[in-house]
C-alpha cells in the first residue's frame, strides 16, 4: 500500500503563487511516476503535470510555463509550484502515484486551490 498526503492548497489572488506538496509513504517502490491532477466543479478530472522516477516531466498545455513539477526522492515528496495563477485554475488538486506494470495506482485525498479574480 502507498499513502499520499497533499498539502499547500488555499486561497490566492489571481497572479499569485502556491506550492503544493505530496508526501508518499509505504510501498513507494511500487510507484514509477507521480502526477498532479485537478477537478473543478462540474468538470472531469484532468491531468496537470507528471514526473517519472527518472525525472521526465509532462504538462498540460494550460499550465505550461506557469507550473513546475519536481520531486525530492530522498523525502518521497513531489511538489507542484504554481505561478501566475488564474481563476480557471480553481479546483481540487489530487496527487497520483502511478503503479509499475501490473500494480495499482494510488490517489491522495485532494487539496483545494481557489484563485480569486
Amino acid at each position: 500500500q502507498v499513502q499520499l498526503v497533499e498539502s499547500g492548497g488555499g486561497l490566492v489572488q489571481a497572479g499569485g503563487s502556491l506550492r503544493l506538496s505530496c508526501a508518499a509513504s509505504g510501498s513507494t517502490f511500487t510507484i514509477n511516476a507521480m502526477g498532479w491532477y485537478r477537478q473543478a466543479p462540474g468538470k472531469q478530472r484532468e491531468l496537470v503535470a507528471t514526473i517519472t522516477n527518472g525525472g521526465i516531466t509532462n504538462y498540460a498545455d494550460s499550465v505550461k510555463g506557469r507550473f513546475t513539477i519536481s520531486r525530492d526522492s530522498a523525502k518521497n515528496t513531489v511538489y507542484l509550484q504554481m505561478n501566475s495563477l488564474k481563476p480557471e485554475d480553481t479546483a481540487v488538486y489530487y496527487c497520483k502515484g502511478n503503479g509499475r506494470p501490473y500494480l495499482r495506482d494510488y490517489w491522495g485525498q485532494g487539496t483545494q486551490v481557489t484563485v480569486s479574480s
